[in-house]
């Protein structure tokens, strides 16, 4: 066999490929698509008979802890702050952690809330770097800020549960805001259950374009930018399809850590959040099933659609590319570091199905479909495929992708409607058609250069600049 039919014969192994891909993450899509309609719709009716009053109220609903790190977050970080002060939930803690900021973040913290330096007693029960002082303000005995060695976000996150005394804590990123009532609502699945549940995810939705005031979102609204508006959309799939659905088969394998609840002493059980990963939130929900089965502990994870915390997402495709190659990155090093859970019977839905699809929809489904862009048009022009498989090509990669992105924006509409205005919900089905055209293959190209950062070992972060919201 000469070089041309080696080529001919790979390039039709790919064609196969990349046609069994789409059909198999569209079906999968699909599916996912059903169950979180059911699951929304199910969420939706238990809070016609479950009021959020009982559990504020209640003397059972356990205290929390808001985490927040933060590293040269100097204009957005006392909004930031201002905002999770007034969270709607009784016995709130808030800790922050500047993690050896080389900006104004820790003085215009100590300005803005009048801190003055502590003399407290740190009894580290996770390793971390050393910390420098403790401010806090008698007239806010709620909130207290730490000033510590740089060692990175889990580092700091560490710094933050050590100095935990609740029996949960919630991580926040510097740059969201919460709704007053959105840890209540992340707590009440937790509270509810008659399962040990260690780990409650919400919502995160795109702050930019929204009006806000005094640390709060006032008014809901679309951003100006493109970039901005295609993600929209992608957040609306990602969370209202993808993980409201692996929820309902109990296969919850991505919280996200920009607002998470945990468990404390089963984080700290587990080792806590690790250095080796660039996406410390993932890394740690597949330790602590890791961890479980190992232990022999019945846990249980939850995703909640409706606690919503808002987040600034990146403004230029600049930022954008930092943000999804580390994604990325971070998929593959933690799904290589606990490669055992594949296909493994004893992890249940998670070894059989959601490890599986993380690994190869998500991970090397996204560089067969970057791949596929060129390489179909090309095997078409050679003759080496018909027209037919072309055209089957662009109706499964790009019409269905639009299909499912309206779903999640009709999915929304018809559940929280967070977008009341006819003129956003016009404008975010316009994009949710046009994202697979253009802006799609700009952020598979993102993550295919993610996939090439893991091969070749590249473990650095990239640091998404953020500016903050506008008051």
């Amino acid at each position: 066999m000469d070089w041309r039919q080696w080529f001919y014969h790979i390039m039709n192994m790919f064609n196969v490929l990349i046609v069994a891909y789409f059909f198999l993450a569209n079906g999968i899509y699909t599916f996912l698509m059903i169950l979180s309609l059911v699951s929304v719709w199910l969420h939706n009716r238990r809070l016609t008979y479950q009021g959020l009053d009982e559990l504020r109220e209640s003397v059972v609903t356990p205290p929390a802890t808001i985490i927040m790190p933060a590293w040269n977050e100097q204009d957005i970080i006392v909004q930031s702050v201002s905002s999770i002060l007034k969270t709607d939930y009784p016995n709130l803690e808030v800790v922050v952690v500047d993690d050896g900021s080389d900006d104004e973040t820790l003085v215009r913290l100590v300005n803005a809330f009048r801190l003055v330096e502590m003399d407290l007693i740190y009894r580290p029960r996770l390793p971390t770097r050393p910390v420098r002082g403790f401010y806090m303000n008698p007239r806010i005995p709620n909130l207290l800020v730490i000033s510590k060695e740089n060692g990175g976000k889990p580092d700091a996150l560490n710094v933050g549960i050590n100095t935990c005394r609740t029996p949960y804590f919630c991580t926040l990123d510097s740059d969201c805001l919460l709704e007053r009532d959105a840890l209540l609502r992340l707590m009440q699945p937790i509270i509810r259950s008659p399962q040990n549940t260690v780990a409650s995810g919400g919502i995160v939705r795109i702050l930019n374009g929204c009006e806000v005031k005094e640390g709060q979102v006032v008014k809901v609204g679309l951003p100006a930018g493109r970039v901005e508006r295609f993600q929209v959309v992608e957040y609306l799939r990602s969370f209202l399809f993808g993980r409201t659905g692996w929820n309902l088969l109990g296969g919850t394998l991505i919280v996200s850590g920009a607002f998470a609840v945990f468990h404390r002493e089963t984080v700290i059980d587990a080792g806590g959040f690790k250095h080796d990963t660039v996406t410390e939130d993932m890394d740690l929900i597949v330790q602590i099933h890791h961890w479980a089965i190992h232990k022999r502990r019945k846990i249980k994870m939850n995703f909640t659609s409706d606690p919503v915390c808002w987040t600034e997402c990146p403004a230029s495709l600049a930022n954008l590319s930092k943000q999804r190659r580390r994604w990325q990155m971070g998929l593959f090093q933690t799904l290589w570091k606990y490669s055992e859970m594949l296909f493994n019977r004893k992890y249940g839905v998670i070894g059989m199905l959601s490890y599986p699809f993380q690994l190869y929809i998500e991970g090397f489904g996204a560089a067969v479909e970057f791949l596929g862009y060129f390489m179909v048009p090309m095997a078409l022009m050679l003759g080496i495929v018909p027209p037919t498989l072309f055209v089957l090509f662009v109706v499964l990669g790009l019409v269905y992708g639009s299909f499912l992105s309206v779903g999640a924006v009709l999915l929304e509409e018809l559940t929280y409607r967070r977008y009341p205005s006819f003129k956003d919900l016009s404008t975010l089905l316009g994009y949710a058609v046009i994202e697979n055209i253009g802006y799609r293959q700009v952020v598979l190209y993102y993550r295919f250069q993610g996939l090439v950062n893991f091969l070749r070992g590249f473990r650095g972060w990239e640091k998404v600049v953020h500016v903050g919201a506008t008051e």
